[in-house]
């Protein structure tokens, strides 16, 4: 099976790597790793590339962990006032090792140059991975996304989620060279675009709103942009859907200049000041009874709208709730596999709070999916149900991950219990959970001897 030849070749590679420790990771021991079996017998292509790699660890990777053990004297050179290097940051396993060693000061991508050029090419691949999979489930585009925005997964990917929005729309980035910063925005033509611009409703968390407040100007701007285009409801959802929640405003009594601009608002958030979902309290209180009361306290977290300037323009949970109804689609992004939506209760809080609210709303679950750009050679798309049972075997029962969590004591144990307890929250939005999942945790977590230990 594919799951066997995966382990046999973490086999190799791990021995590959304790071959290179018995020689103390020195530049020499490449030249002799180079004539074992596993190498030697590799095409010259595939041998080129161990060499690069070998050399990549022992002349760089190393050193740079070894320097880590000097987080602790940073630490109280800083407590003392005294200079600490800078660090880009990041995370080693997607950002590459320039993030190496710990301890350093460590400063995020300048927001102005997001989303860079690489993460437009990833964007536009997660763009497209979502709209040939919805397509695949429902046989026709989706007129309506809505996404969360989280600033440290921008920050660590240069936003990746900000170029998926502009992509689904249809615009593109203009960078100002050479500093690489966004100066503009152009409109894909139709005929380049070959499919409809996409209307996307961006959820955006606190830290996303202080962090990169440009973003939150140019998002607002690429709507303004292709609302204002001269095309058909078939080529053009984001103005079809303008045009009917600004009628749908006047209705109420609303004057068409104020129901034009609450009507073309696409970013939500937590009110200034503020920060978090709300579902996560509400859940672990168990002070809910239905999808409305999730639907009631996502709204009210949610519910405040951003503009081109960055600031909040105020409360309207009427227009949020209007957007909520309309999802075809809701989508988070994941770049790193360091964490995942059974990481924290946040995740939940924030996706699983948006697709309750469709359901509250609708009476029926949207398509939902997590895009996953953790190898930046493989982006893959799949829906949050599919996650939460790839993690549920490759983690939650994988008696390798669990034995390495008992190794950590009581904060093992509670990692596992938090597993148990945000599987259960997920379910409570999303209905992602199934009675044999539930079982599997019965016999594992509870029932086990071991575990009971």
């Amino acid at each position: 099976t594919y799951g066997r030849k995966l382990d046999a070749v973490e086999a190799e590679m791990r021995a590959l790597i304790s071959f290179l420790a018995e020689y103390d990771y020195a530049p020499e021991a490449v030249e002799q790793a180079m004539t074992l079996p596993c190498i030697a017998a590799a095409s010259a292509e595939a041998r080129a590339s161990f060499s690069h790699a070998l050399h990549e660890i022992v002349e760089n990777m190393v050193l740079r962990l070894r320097r880590t053990e000097g987080e602790i004297t940073e630490t109280l050179r800083a407590l003392t006032g005294r200079y600490i290097a800078p660090s880009p940051a990041g995370a080693p396993t997607t950002n590459g090792v320039d993030v190496l060693p710990t301890g350093r000061n460590f400063y995020g991508l300048d927001p102005r140059c997001m989303p860079t050029a690489a993460a437009w090419e990833y964007g536009k691949q997660l763009g497209d991975a979502l709209i040939e999979q919805y397509i695949s489930d429902e046989g026709r585009y989706p007129e309506a996304v809505g996404i969360v925005f989280w600033a440290g997964s921008n920050m660590r990917s240069h936003g990746q989620c900000i170029a998926e929005l502009f992509y689904l729309m249809g615009v593109r980035p203009i960078w100002l060279r050479p500093s690489q910063r966004v100066c503009g925005l152009e409109i894909i033509p139709i005929a380049e675009l070959q499919r409809p611009r996409i209307d996307v409703t961006a959820r955006i968390s606190g830290l996303f709103r202080d962090a990169v407040p440009n973003a939150v100007r140019w998002v607002d701007e690429a709507v303004r942009m292709v609302r204002d285009l001269d095309e058909s409801d078939e080529e053009n959802y984001v103005r079809k859907h303008v045009l009917a929640d600004t009628a749908w405003l006047e209705e109420q009594g609303e004057a068409r200049e104020s129901a034009w601009e609450r009507a073309s608002v696409r970013i939500f958030g937590d009110p200034p000041g503020a920060y978090g979902a709300g579902i996560g309290d509400l859940l672990e209180s168990k002070a809910w009874e239905t999808l409305d009361d999730l639907a009631a306290v996502y709204t009210r977290f949610s519910g405040t709208a951003y503009g081109g300037d960055g600031f909040a323009r105020g409360y309207d949970p009427e227009v949020f709730q209007r957007r909520m109804a309309g999802l075809d689609v809701t989508v988070k992004n994941e770049d790193t596999r360091e964490t995942h939506m059974f990481s924290s209760d946040d995740y939940n809080a924030y996706h699983g709070g948006m697709i309750a609210t469709v359901r509250a709303l609708t009476g029926k679950a949207p398509r939902s999916y997590t895009g996953d750009s953790s190898d930046r050679q493989r982006i893959v798309l799949r829906s949050v149900a599919e996650e939460a049972a790839r993690l549920f075997r490759g983690e939650a029962m994988n008696p390798k991950f669990i034995e390495g969590m008992k190794e950590h004591g009581y904060k093992g144990a509670s990692d596992l219990a938090n597993y148990l307890a945000h599987s259960y929250q997920w379910d409570a939005t999303s209905g992602v959970m199934k009675d044999w999942m539930y079982e599997g945790y019965a016999r594992k977590y509870v029932l086990d001897a071991g575990m009971q230990e």
